[in-house]
């Protein structure tokens, strides 16, 4: 329960991953402000359904605009948002079952336009808010309230799903990593384009994986999340790719397009600049065939 709005209903179960994310965010958002020298007026946050989608009812200190919107349905918000406001700093905060869903069909449109936001992921594997539902990233055979004999279909490569759908800058991240995920949203912020940032963020009711992805020796579970080794080339694709393909899960700079970011924003503004000029020369002839 947020501090600072106590009447609020709506907490997260202790352990859950979400904590971090905010946390991670709240310390993004401050150091962006202290860089830029701009106010935390500046952020506008949008939220999709969800427990992720609470996150603007959840933050501490001061706050950014918010706007906890429908499901799956908050890129076209952002959309609006960027284009009435380019100068905003527009956040995307989402989970697996609302943007990877029935959200899933704004990403690719905004990865082509390249959207100048960025979206923070809370991948847990599972529709926590309403209570351990089957998501797209829920594992196959899995059993769940909607799945009584089994998840029937196969679980979702998010980072596959991204990079297929044109994602220019894509990063993978744990919410028990605060410090490192905090920068790496930070960094995202930066980024002129289309930025995803996505996080597990383990569900402690109904898909708990902090050990899986940790890994426990005391069990023999190896983890599943591993670091990227330096070796890895962010701007080629096939490797982002390729690196993404088996079980486990890389942490860190997956893929950054190479060359020049030219955001959905600046591309608007030159056809409507485009538009002006060519709407000012059939002014100009129309007059020119007037007899007077």
């Amino acid at each position: 329960m947020a501090k600072r709005n106590p009447l609020y209903d709506f907490k997260w179960c202790p352990g859950c991953g979400d904590f971090g994310v905010k946390v991670a965010l709240e310390q993004a958002l401050a150091g962006r402000m202290a860089e830029k020298n701009t106010s935390i007026e500046n952020t506008v946050v949008v939220a999709g359904i969800g427990c992720s989608g609470n996150m603007v009812h959840m933050m501490e200190g001061p706050q950014p605009f918010g706007i906890h919107g429908i499901h799956g349905r908050a890129l076209p918000i952002a959309y609006g948002i960027k284009s009435a406001r380019p100068d905003l700093n527009v956040v995307v905060v989402a989970g697996d079952g609302d943007f990877l869903s029935i959200g899933a069909e704004h990403i690719g449109p905004q990865a082509r336009r390249n959207l100048d936001i960025t979206a923070v992921i809370m991948d847990n594997g599972i529709y926590g808010l309403t209570k351990g539902q089957a998501s797209p990233t829920t594992e196959l055979n899995v059993v769940t309230s909607t799945t009584r004999w089994g998840k029937l279909d196969e679980k979702m490569n998010p980072f596959l799903f991204y990079l297929g759908a044109g994602v220019p800058y894509l990063v993978s991240q744990l919410s028990s990593r605060v410090k490192e995920l905090a920068q790496d949203i930070k960094t995202a912020m930066d980024y002129p384009g289309f930025s995803i940032v996505h996080v597990q963020s383990p569900c402690t009711t109904y898909n708990d994986t902090y050990s899986l992805l940790k890994g426990d020796v005391k069990k023999g579970i190896e983890p599943l999340a591993y670091p990227i080794g330096e070796d890895h080339n962010p701007e080629d694709i096939t490797a982002a790719a390729d690196l993404v393909r088996g079980r486990r899960i890389p942490i860190g700079q997956i893929y950054r397009s190479a060359g020049e970011s030219v955001p959905a924003h600046q591309r608007l503004a030159e056809a409507k600049a485009q538009a002006n000029i060519e709407q000012a020369s059939v002014e100009r002839l129309l007059q020119a065939m007037v007899i007077s």
